[in-house]
C-alpha cells in the first residue's frame, strides 16, 4: 500500500488548501500521514482518516533548540511510517522535512513553496540575509533531479527559483494553488441594496495590504463616497507584520473598517460584500480570492506575483500598484459606482474559476506529480 506523508505548518492550513488533495489519495487506498503543528483539529482530521502525527513545529519560532526538536521529531515520525512520498508545504516545512529526510528518508519528495512569504517581500537587510540563508539552504536540499519535485503556484515564483539557481528545471511543476471545490462556492446572486461592501479576506497581517485598504477606504468616505470596508480574518502573533488587535479595533472605532475576525462561513461572506479587496505585497496563489471568484465576485488586487495571475486586468477585475493608496482608491470608487460593471467582472471571475481554478484539475496535477516520482 503507498504511504504518503504531509508535513504542513498548521492543522487549519491542511485542512482549508490541501484536505481535498489527501482525501483523493484516501479514496486511491493510499495511507495518509499527516504531520502538523496542532490547535483545535485533531478530532476533524483523525475522523477523516488520516494518521495524525503532532508536531512542534512553531512558524515564528527561532529558538534554536526547539527547531532541532521539530527536526528531530520529523525524522522520527518518518522512521516509523517510512512513507512512499513526502509531501511538505511552505518554505519552513519544505526546509526541516528535507533535511530531516537526509537522515532516513524517503528519496521520492515533493516540496511545495506555496508562495515566497515574508523573506521575500521585506526590505530590512535582517529579511535580505535571511532570505540569501533561506535560498542557500533550498539550494542544498532541493537541488537533485532524481526523486525529488518542487511545486510553485504562479510563474514568478518560477522564473526566481531557476533564476537563483535553487533547482532544475526538470523539477519544477506549477500548481495554480490548492484548488477550490465550484460546486460548494456556487455562483452568487448579486448583494441586494447599498452601500457596497469590499470585503478582505486575510490574516491581518501588514503584507496583506491591510493599511492600504483602510487608507483607501478612509479616502473615500472623506470624498463623500458610500462604502463599507470588511477586514475578514484574524491576527498572525507567529507573523513578524501582523497587526495588533488594538489598531483594528481602532480603525472599528473610527468608522473606516469593520473588523469581523476569522469567519467559518465563508460563503456567507460573499453573499453579502460586493467586491473581493487583497492589496497583498506578494502571494502563491490567493485561496480567498480564487473562492470570491468562484462566487462570481469582482476582484481588486495588486499586480505582484500571485495575485496578477487570479484575473486579467479590466476583464474579472482591477490590478493596481501594490503599497499604493490613490489608485486602489480609484479602482474601488470606480466599482462603487458602476454597478453594471461589478456584474460583469463578477460573471467574467466565475467563469475564470470555473476553467483554470477548480480542485479537480488541481488535484489531477498533484496525483501526477505523485505517480511520475512513484514510477521513477
Amino acid at each position: 500500500m503507498t504511504k504518503i506523508m504531509f508535513v504542513i505548518s498548521e492543522d487549519w492550513f491542511f485542512l482549508s488548501h490541501r484536505r481535498l488533495l489527501a482525501e483523493t489519495c484516501l479514496q486511491a487506498g493510499w495511507q495518509v500521514v499527516i504531520a502538523t503543528h496542532v490547535t483545535d483539529h485533531a478530532e476533524t482530521i483523525r475522523r477523516a482518516g488520516f494518521l495524525l502525527e503532532p508536531l512542534p513545529l512553531e512558524r515564528g519560532g527561532i529558538n534554536p533548540w526547539k527547531e532541532a526538536r521539530c527536526i528531530a521529531k520529523i525524522a522520527e515520525i518518518l522512521w516509523r511510517h517510512r512513507p512512499d512520498i513526502l509531501h511538505s508545504v511552505a518554505i519552513k516545512p519544505v526546509l526541516y522535512a528535507n533535511l530531516a529526510a537526509l537522515i532516513c528518508g524517503p528519496r521520492r519528495r515533493v516540496s511545495a513553496l506555496a508562495g515566497l512569504g515574508y523573506a521575500f517581500t521585506g526590505g530590512h537587510w535582517m529579511v535580505r540575509a535571511l532570505r540569501q540563508a533561506v535560498e542557500w539552504s533550498l539550494r542544498l536540499l532541493l537541488r537533485r533531479t532524481k526523486g525529488s519535485a518542487v511545486i510553485v503556484q504562479n510563474e514568478d515564483d518560477r522564473q526566481l527559483i531557476l533564476e537563483n539557481g535553487i533547482v532544475q528545471s526538470a523539477q519544477v511543476t506549477l500548481i495554480p494553488g490548492s484548488g477550490v471545490d465550484l460546486q460548494l462556492l456556487s455562483a452568487l446572486p448579486p448583494p441586494d441594496g447599498q452601500p457596497v461592501i469590499f470585503a478582505l479576506v486575510a490574516r491581518m497581517l501588514a503584507d496583506k495590504g491591510v493599511k492600504e485598504a483602510v487608507a483607501a477606504a478612509r479616502q473615500l468616505r472623506q470624498d463623500g463616497v458610500s462604502m463599507r470596508l470588511w477586514l475578514v480574518g484574524a491576527t498572525d502573533p507567529h507573523n513578524p507584520t501582523s497587526l495588533s488587535e488594538a489598531q483594528l479595533r481602532a480603525w472599528q472605532a473610527e468608522g473606516v473598517a469593520e473588523w469581523l475576525g476569522h469567519q467559518q462561513d465563508i460563503v456567507g461572506i460573499w453573499r453579502a460584500a460586493h467586491v473581493a479587496v487583497l492589496p497583498s505585497y506578494r502571494e502563491g496563489m490567493p485561496r480567498a480570492l480564487l473562492e470570491a471568484a468562484a462566487c462570481g465576485r469582482p476582484i481588486l488586487t495588486t499586480d505582484v506575483p500571485g495575485c496578477r495571475q487570479v484575473i486579467e486586468d479590466g476583464v474579472e477585475g482591477f490590478l493596481v500598484p501594490a503599497r499604493q493608496v490613490e489608485g486602489l482608491a480609484q479602482a474601488m470608487r470606480r466599482l462603487v459606482e458602476d454597478e453594471e460593471l461589478r456584474l460583469s467582472m463578477g460573471q467574467a471571475a466565475r467563469q475564470r474559476a470555473v476553467q483554470r481554478f477548480s480542485h479537480e484539475r488541481v488535484v489531477a496535477a498533484h496525483m501526477a506529480v505523485y505517480h511520475h516520482l512513484l514510477a521513477g
